[in-house]
């Protein structure tokens, strides 16, 4: 789960980490009033959406007068900011943060992440703050620190001491250093966060610390244990489909290919994914149907496959287990009752009951189902119709 940039600054100020004065606004006369509330003649208005790259986007906009800060409100409120980390039609800005100038004397990037390869958080530390860290990695990999943190003894000075000293940083703001990444693992570990970034980190020209911009996403698994976390979700800045899965205990991750996917299990979804996009195509979806699924859960998920409409095939992957082959293939038919499927599904069922559930689709008069043996062959002939070499 991720949160905004003025929902994580919130976090980390409980924390101790110092962060630069700001107000959320919804319009432009709470943007001119927080303006005015902070005082100063420079503000910085950001759009509050959930994707990195905002500033190289046009979301993040220096104002040096009041009459600026109107300005800039309205050209963000409403449009639709397009970075990066976000689709071709990007994202509407509904609300703005009108925060306070800072006097920047050097920039730094900050996070703490888990390495998924070791299963152990890492500091990742860079002096190139303020820039796409992912460039920054691939055009400078030297520029780049990794400082790894055993869980069972958690953050310790020396690792803020070592990241310190790969920035280059003075005897002078050292101390402060490492005492801000002491906090920053502190909320790191204490809500599960899977990612705590600030980028940039600032040090002003007093010699002071401020987190210039945050980022703070959060494991799902976990927030059972963070009710207050979980209140800060915002589903406007979800994908609708993703929201609809959830809520029918659907694993589903939208994409941006055109090859439907419907799998039991995360492994053999993977792997599916990934012979398609050997085959020379693109999944549209991660969807795992569960090991629970009822004929009633499969309709669902391939109604929410349907409303993707960039989806030319859909290929149906399921190596029948928990999950018998005759429940998916009636879930097939109680998805053609509900809605019209008038693109080909491809078909591929093996395991508990998979020769009673080819003869439930052969005798169902759904057009456009194609039964396939085996994995290789479903994934080419999706892939083909998905082109329309087929």
């Amino acid at each position: 789960m991720n949160v905004h940039e003025y929902q994580a600054k919130e976090i980390l100020r409980k924390y101790g980490v110092s962060t630069p004065k700001g107000y959320m606004a919804f319009n432009i006369y709470e943007a001119v009033q927080n303006a005015k509330e902070l005082g100063g003649s420079v503000w910085v208005v950001k759009a509050q959406i959930h994707a990195g790259g905002r500033g190289l986007g046009g979301g993040v906009k220096l104002a040096r007068s009041i009459d600026e800060v109107k300005s800039l409100t309205n050209q963000m409120l409403g449009s639709k900011l397009i970075t990066h980390q976000t689709t071709s039609e990007g994202k509407e800005v509904k609300k703005v943060y009108v925060e306070e100038g800072v006097d920047i004397k050097q920039e730094f990037y900050i996070s703490i992440a888990l390495n998924r390869a070791l299963e152990i958080p890492m500091i990742i530390a860079s002096s190139s703050g303020g820039m796409d860290i992912e460039k920054v990695a691939q055009d400078t990999p030297e520029k780049i620190t990794k400082i790894y943190i055993d869980p069972t003894i958690g953050f310790q000075k020396f690792h803020g001491r070592e990241a310190a000293f790969k920035l280059g940083l003075s005897k002078e703001t050292t101390n402060d250093f490492v005492e801000l990444m002491s906090n920053l693992y502190k909320a790191y570990a204490e809500n599960d966060a899977d990612m705590v970034e600030i980028n940039p980190l600032v040090l002003t020209g007093e010699n002071k610390f401020l987190a210039l911009d945050a980022k703070i996403s959060f494991d799902d698994n976990a927030l059972m244990r963070h009710k207050d976390i979980e209140t800060l979700r915002d589903f406007d800045e979800e994908d609708e489909a993703e929201i609809e899965a959830k809520q029918f205990n659907l694993s589903y991750v939208k994409l941006n290919g055109n090859v439907g996917c419907m799998v039991n299990g995360a492994g053999l979804a993977m792997a599916t994914m990934d012979i398609i996009k050997y085959e020379g195509g693109e999944p549209a979806n991660f969807l795992d149907v569960g090991g629970g699924a009822s004929a009633q859960t499969v309709a669902k998920g391939f109604e929410i496959i349907l409303k993707d409409k960039n989806v030319k095939a859909i290929f149906i992957n399921i190596f029948g287990g928990i999950v018998r082959c005759d429940r998916v293939a009636n879930g097939i038919l109680e998805a053609a009752k509900l809605t019209q499927i008038d693109i080909p599904v491809i078909v591929r069922l093996d395991g508990t009951n998979a020769n009673e559930a080819k003869e439930i689709l052969k005798n169902s008069g759904i057009k456009n189902v194609i039964s396939v043996s085996n994995l290789s062959d479903g994934a080419k002939k999706a892939v083909n119709i998905a082109k329309g070499d087929q």
